[in-house]
């Protein structure tokens, strides 16, 4: 049973400034970061939905003008995270870093493992089979992550692989004062639950259930994001936290992983998918659903998200919140 952690009201940030030259912006459903070094010179962390590089490009140029990221840093690969990149590469003419063992859906050679639309108990859950898998090609523009958790451009930056959700998920964190940018490692709302996602009340879970492809190595993550201790958590998917609650909030969420974060039965919990550096090895037989509870979600969830859009649309876009 996936039970949310839940802070006090004092605990939860703004995406607006998360914490001194960091910056979040919401994509519909996912959130991006800029990171500036206070020279000037800055990066994007991940690379949101599809159909949102003209409202990133607009966002960063609020705050850097015309000068592009030195980088792209992926914390993963999933349609969601790098929806608008190709336009961004594009437009930047920028490289794109990436663990080594997410280059297999950024160059064209694997799909992601089936999402599991078996959990989570959401509308944007039983959505998931809907999902595109990838592979993205984006050819020669994609590198690896250097070796021993440098960041490329980003001084006193360190990436850590925090694999479960994806094989080569990554989290970024800042030492000098413990903002750490975890990507789908954890969350902080209920990802599978439209609701809880239009409403963006702020709970501490798990990664997002229904795309979470191996629950031991993604229990093992969140121990060592928790030992970390950090000051601020923003992540893919949900509000910010910060002060002593965002370390407190983790510890729990690390203890009490597997009652609160994992689901009972799924595709994935009781066997991963496999795994290497040329994609997927092999995947775990589906789990049966109830269809047309599936599809009746699916429908709910697509009004919903598209009456979202056009609103938005209609009204112009505000590219800060």
């Amino acid at each position: 049973m996936r039970v949310g952690i839940k802070p006090s009201e004092s605990a939860v940030g703004s995406l607006d400034v998360i914490a001194p030259g960091i910056f979040g912006l919401r994509t519909l459903i996912a959130n991006v970061f800029d990171v500036s070094n206070g020279d000037g010179s800055w990066s994007l962390i991940d690379a949101g939905l599809s159909y949102s590089a003209s409202r990133i490009l607009s966002w960063a140029a609020e705050h850097h003008g015309t000068r592009p990221p030195d980088a792209i840093l992926l914390t993963h690969g999933h349609f969601d995270h790098v929806g608008a990149l190709k336009e961004l590469v594009a437009s930047w003419n920028v490289p794109v870093y990436a663990h080594p063992l997410e280059l297999p859906y950024l160059t064209g050679r694997s799909e992601y493992p089936p999402p599991d639309p078996s959990v989570g108990g959401g509308a944007i859950a039983f959505l998931a089979g809907l999902y595109p898998r990838g592979p993205l090609d984006l050819g020669d523009r994609v590198r690896p992550l250097p070796a021993g958790g440098a960041v490329p451009n980003l001084p006193g930056w360190r990436w850590i692989h925090t694999p479960g959700h994806t094989a080569g998920h990554v989290s970024f964190l800042r030492e000098r004062d413990k903002v750490l940018i975890a990507g789908d490692a954890i969350s902080t709302t209920k990802q599978e639950s439209l609701f809880s996602v239009l409403v963006q009340r702020p709970e501490v879970n798990g990664p997002p259930a229904y795309y979470t492809s191996d629950w031991g190595a993604a229990a093992e993550s969140v121990r060592r994001l928790a030992e970390l201790e950090p000051a601020v958590i923003a992540c893919g998917h949900g509000m910010p936290i910060i002060g002593p609650e965002a370390a407190a909030d983790l510890r729990e969420l690390a203890r009490a992983f597997w009652d609160r974060a994992v689901p009972a039965r799924g595709r994935y919990v009781r066997r991963p998918a496999v795994a290497d550096e040329d994609g997927v090895v092999s995947v775990p037989p589906p789990v049966l659903t109830t269809a047309p509870r599936i599809v009746l979600a699916a429908a709910a969830a697509g009004v919903i998200l598209y009456r979202l859009n056009r609103r938005r649309s209609r009204r112009g876009v505000s590219y800060r919140r």
